[in-house]
């Protein structure tokens, strides 16, 4: 018997940062800390807008509404191929992050907050992609997303972007921890994953960095 987990729609989302951009109008908080990034960010992209701060701001807004939509589209592609029971514990623990957060984002609120547990959902899904063998050779992920969770880890801010990875793979490990889940034929998975609702999501990740004029460094495309 599955246990229930609390739904998360993309307009559940919305809503939550419609709220956090309230509270940031009041406070400016979010804009300070990205302006303070700003020396350490400009080593790793090229950010060539009017207003820097503006458009990494504007950047984590999208990243953030992405996390639900990412979801809802690997239920969806999962069910459609017949191996929905696979992606379950995935999607579970994606919503998760949203639903019922770790005690760990207690200190943590507005986009802060959205920030981590958006980051925390797209990085899970990305080392889902990468333990199983049929998905990882498929060519699904864009190296756009790749770079999108670099900068988000970045803006996050080490070390606890880093506490956040580890607590990931132990997560992960749990899930598809087994050589049985990487040898899996998840080609039925890949086959609706080319459908109109995957190619919108990749084009999505394909134009967020250079909506908002950012730009990685050469450096770091190659070591990603």
């Amino acid at each position: 018997m599955h246990m229930k987990v609390p739904s998360l729609s993309p307009e559940a989302v919305l809503t939550m940062v419609r709220q956090a951009h309230r509270q940031e109008g009041h406070s400016g908080q979010f804009h300070q800390e990205i302006a303070d990034k700003l020396p350490a960010i400009h080593l790793m992209v090229s950010l060539e807008g009017n207003d820097p701060v503006k458009d990494l701001v504007s950047f984590v807004v999208e990243y953030i509404e992405m996390a639900p939509r990412l979801i809802e589209c690997v239920a969806v592609c999962a069910r459609e191929a017949g191996v929905e029971r696979l992606f379950q514990p995935f999607v579970a623990a994606a919503m998760g992050y949203f639903t019922t957060p770790s005690v760990l984002l207690a200190r943590f609120d507005g986009l802060n907050a959205l920030l981590i547990k958006a980051y925390q959902c797209h990085r899970l899904m990305e080392e889902m992609y990468e333990n199983n063998r049929t998905i990882r050779n498929s060519n699904l992920v864009e190296i756009e997303a790749t770079q999108a969770n670099l900068l988000s880890h970045h803006l996050i801010g080490e070390p606890f972007a880093n506490e956040l990875d580890q607590s990931l793979l132990v997560t992960v490990r749990q899930i598809a921890g087994s050589p049985e889940y990487y040898d899996l034929n998840l080609a039925p998975f890949v086959d609706e994953a080319s459908d109109a609702a995957w190619v919108w999501m990749r084009h999505y990740w394909q134009t967020l960095l250079e909506r908002n004029h950012i730009h990685f460094h050469l450096s770091h495309r190659a070591g990603l």
